[in-house]
């Protein structure tokens, strides 16, 4: 009889697995350390159900979608309408959560508190500025002690989000970036070096002296790297914080229609200015079926999930906007 237990318990245990089902998605490694913890809680109670998510960055997960190679796709930066209309099914953005694109450095000799402005981090970008102790930056922080070193920008190789974020905030405040760079997921950069990632970014910066780059915040924060505190559009300096990027949501007044909206220097007292919401792309495919599991999955997320954003150093979707959520994913 023991013998007969352990056969069945195994045959059942086996037949469970076979039977679990695979959605697998592809996309932004923005969310990726929320989208981890998020799949390994869902599927403790959801053990039917197997997420398979490669964190290639935005423009690769949009290209997966539409080469329907995965369930459902994953971007910092909405897909246009030209991308849009190369699908083979209508596509929704539901926004998961907000983050905030943290610019980070790595600097001997530098402590931390660094304060910039829009156009002297654009100006670094361009490869105007080159020295740490430059007048611009001397200017913004006269109580610091600038060493003469010189600036190695760590950018994305790869198609990213991240560098749609980035560059959205530097085109709205340089008009010179707006004009010799302009927005979009991957850009002619005149200076630095490439990493593919937030995590080849975050790991280039803490093994370069001298190196600022630009990743998600919570990689930041688990990599103790220092951040900028970057001029708002009310005159403040304020460093990359959960608060900083819900202030920013809060500037939004409409939750319903197109969710394609950027956030980017928002008006308001704390408010951070390089902050967004980041998306699942759902497609409209009724012959997909995985896409039950994936639209069960995201009114988890809006609701049981939106409670382990701050732990995570993501900023929880304004409760107006989860609302409106869980009737577009109906």
């Amino acid at each position: 009889m023991k013998l007969f237990s352990l056969i069945l318990g195994l045959l059942l245990s086996l037949t469970s697995t076979h039977a679990a089902i695979n959605v697998n998605g592809a996309g932004a490694s923005f969310p990726y350390p929320i989208y981890s913890k998020w799949f390994a809680e869902y599927e403790k109670s959801n053990k039917e159900v197997r997420f398979n998510y490669q964190a290639i960055g935005s423009g690769g997960g949009i290209r997966q979608l539409l080469k329907q190679t995965v369930d459902f796709g994953a971007s910092d930066a909405p897909m246009k309408d030209k991308d849009m209309k190369k699908a083979a099914w209508p596509i929704h953005h539901i926004p998961t959560v907000l983050g905030a694109v943290a610019i980070s450095y790595n600097v001997k000799g530098l402590d931390a508190g660094l304060k910039l402005d829009g156009t002297t981090l654009a100006n670094m970008f361009m490869g105007k500025i080159t020295k740490w102790n430059d007048a611009a930056i001397k200017k913004l922080n006269p109580n610091m002690s600038l060493p003469n070193k010189d600036i190695l920008v760590v950018r994305r190789a790869d198609g990213s989000g991240t560098t749609a974020v980035l560059s959205d905030y530097l085109s709205t405040v340089s008009s010179d970036f707006q004009k010799k760079m302009g927005r979009g997921k991957s850009l002619r950069w005149p200076t630095g070096i490439g990493a593919k990632g937030n995590d080849g970014v975050t790991n280039m910066i803490k093994q370069t002296d001298g190196a600022v780059g630009y990743i998600e915040l919570a990689y930041a924060v688990k990599n103790n790297l220092s951040t900028v505190a970057l001029k708002n559009k009310a005159g403040e300096f304020v460093a990359p914080s959960t608060d900083g990027v819900s202030r920013s949501a809060a500037t939004l007044k409409d939750f319903n229609g197109d969710l394609r909206v950027s956030i980017v220097d928002a008006a308001g007292s704390g408010v951070y200015p390089i902050s967004a919401f980041t998306y699942i792309l759902l497609p409209v495919d009724s012959k997909n079926k995985k896409l039950v599991e994936v639209k069960k999955f995201l009114r988890w997320a809006l609701s049981t999930g939106q409670d382990m954003a701050e732990e995570l150093h993501y900023a929880p979707l304004p409760k107006k906007l989860v609302k409106a959520l869980e009737g577009k994913i109906q």
